[in-house]
């Protein structure tokens, strides 16, 4: 993951840990605290989704075991069943791999990354520092909606492309592209949708 999409959705998971109101204060300390927790969240969530892709692996697996049972089998249904063998058996390759290298983003973020770690920090600043006037922005390209309406996941994005867009000169067409992969990855289809409409508007702020 890269550097940057890496401490966008760190920004987005430290956000939800955060009040939603435009007087809230923190120091840097605090802002550390709120930073190792979306850290632990980010690799549990992780871990959770190993999880459930190993659960699938495992009914596959047994799939293709009942199926190797079965009398009467087509040689070239047993041709792909040995191709989905092999293929399976490099998933799971994968996955042992990545369960046990899952603690390493911890590892070297809280090390020699810092830059991603001040990355997070200075999008949490420039969010809870102008809240009241990044709302008020994104506001007035809702089309007929308040933000204050969006689940708090939403909102979160739309500040975090605002913040890439207005306060550190990302690109427009890459602060929407983060900020729709972070839609895919946290928000539901009806989130996703009116996320990507209010971002066509909000690149002519």
């Amino acid at each position: 993951m890269h550097n940057r999409s890496l401490s966008r959705e760190l920004s987005l998971i430290s956000l939800g840990l955060i009040k939603d109101k435009g007087d809230c204060k923190l120091n840097k300390f605090q802002i550390e605290e709120i930073f190792e927790s979306a850290l632990d969240s980010l690799i549990n969530h992780c871990r959770e989704e190993l999880d459930n892709c190993e659960l699938e692996l495992e009914n596959a697996s047994q799939k293709i075991l009942d199926s190797e049972l079965q009398e009467g089998v087509d040689s070239s249904y047993a041709n792909v069943r040995d191709e989905l063998k092999k293929s399976l058996a490099k998933i799971e390759t994968v996955m042992n791999t990545l369960s046990v290298t899952l603690d390493f983003p911890k590892l070297i973020v809280s090390s020699g990354q810092i830059d991603i770690r001040e990355d997070v920090n200075q999008r949490i600043c420039n969010i809870i520092n102008n809240l009241k006037s990044i709302d008020s922005d994104i506001d007035q390209v809702m089309d007929g909606w308040r933000l204050k309406r969006l689940p708090r996941i939403d909102r979160d994005i739309l500040r975090l492309a605002y913040v890439d867009i207005n306060f550190l000169n990302t690109p427009v067409a890459v602060a929407c592209d983060e900020a729709v992969n972070l839609a895919n990855k946290y928000s539901d289809l009806q989130g996703r949708k009116f996320i990507n409409g209010v971002l066509r508007r909000l690149q002519t702020i």
